[in-house]
C-alpha cells in the first residue's frame, strides 16, 4: 500500500522501511507509527522478504524523537494509552520472526532510540547520535526505553543516560554495546544488507525460534532454558533440519524452504 509518512520497498529479499519525514527530522507521530506497523505486517507476510531494514530519510536523522505536539497536552490516562500504543508496535518489531536491523544514519533520540533498540540489531553511521532526553521535558521514555536501554548497556550506564538525558555519539554507543557495528555513512545500508543476506541463507524457522528464545531470556516468569529445549524440539521436527543435516553430511549447501 502507499504510505504518507514512510517508504517501503523490497529488493533481493530485503524490505527497507524508511521513516520519511525529513522536514521533521523523521519524528514519530501516531500516523507514522500506524504505517510502520502496517509496513512491518506486509513485510512479514511477504514470502519473498527474508529480512528488514528500518532507517530514516535524509542525512540528519534516523528518528529524532516522538512528535511532541501530539503529547504535550496529555493527561495521566491519555499518557498511559499513548505509551501503550507505542509499546505494542515496538514489541511487534522485537518479536518479528524475520531479522530486523536498524540502520541508524543520524539522530536516534527519544522514540527514535527506542525504535532502534526494538530492532534485533543496530548498525550505526559514524555520524549517528543516541539518547533518551525525555527527562528534559519532565517525562521518561514511554516506548520501552527504560527497559531496553538497561538490557543493552547495563543498569549503571542506562540509569545515567536516562537521568541526565545526555546524548552520546556513535563511537560511545559502540563502546558500550548499544550498536553492533560502526561504519562510514556510505557503508551503512550495504553493511545491513550483507548481514541480512548471510542470515537469509539459514533456516527461516530456526531464525524465528532464535528471536523467541532470546526474548525468553528477558521475559519475567519464563524459564529461558526450558523454552530453548522446546524450541530445539520444534526445530528437530522440521524438514529444514533434515535438509540441513543431509547437506552437512553430503558436504553441500543446504536449501531451506521454511518447512
Amino acid at each position: 500500500m502507499a504510505f504518507q509518512n514512510l517508504l517501503s520497498a523490497a529488493e533481493n529479499g530485503i524490505c527497507t522501511i524508511t521513516i520519511n519525514r525529513p522536514d521533521k527530522l523523521n519524528a514519530l507521530n501516531q500516523a507514522t507509527l500506524k504505517e510502520l506497523r502496517q509496513a512491518l505486517n506486509e513485510a512479514v507476510a511477504d514470502p519473498e522478504v527474508k529480512g528488514i531494514i528500518i532507517t530514516g530519510a535524509g542525512p540528519k536523522a534516523f528518528v529524532a524523537g516522538a512528535d511532541i505536539s501530539e503529547f504535550s497536552g496529555l493527561n495521566e490516562e491519555q499518557g498511559r494509552a499513548f505509551a501503550a500504543n507505542g509499546h505494542e508496535i515496538f514489541r511487534a518489531i522485537e518479536l518479528c520472526p524475520k531479522p530486523v536491523i536498524a540502520a541508524v544514519n543520524g539522530f536516534a533520540l527519544g522514540g527514535g532510540c527506542e525504535l532502534a533498540m526494538a530492532c534485533h540489531m543496530r548498525i550505526a553511521s559514524e555520524l549517528a547520535k543516541f539518547g533518551q532526553p525525555e527527562v528534559n521535558l519532565g517525562l521518561i521514555p514511554g516506548y520501552g526505553g527504560t527497559q531496553r536501554l538497561t538490557m543493552h548497556i547495563g543498569r549503571g550506564r542506562a540509569t545515567e543516560l536516562l537521568m541526565t538525558g545526555d546524548i552520546i555519539n556513535a563511537q560511545d554507543a559502540y563502546r558500550v554495546g548499544l550498536v553492533n557495528y560502526l561504519v562510514p555513512p556510505e557503508q551503512l545500508i550495504p553493511k545491513c544488507t550483507e548481514i541480512l543476506q548471510r542470515i537469509a541463507s539459514k533456516a527461516p524457522l530456526a531464525v524465528a525460534e532464535i528471536v523467541k528464545c532470546v526474548d525468553a531470556h528477558y521475559t519475567d516468569g519464563v524459564d529461558g532454558y526450558a523454552f530453548e529445549v522446546d524450541a530445539f524440539g520444534r526445530c528437530s521436527g522440521t524438514e529444514d533440519f533434515k535438509e540441513g543435516a543431509s547437506a552437512f553430511m553430503e558436504k553441500r549447501k543446504a536449501v531451506f524452504k521454511g518447512k
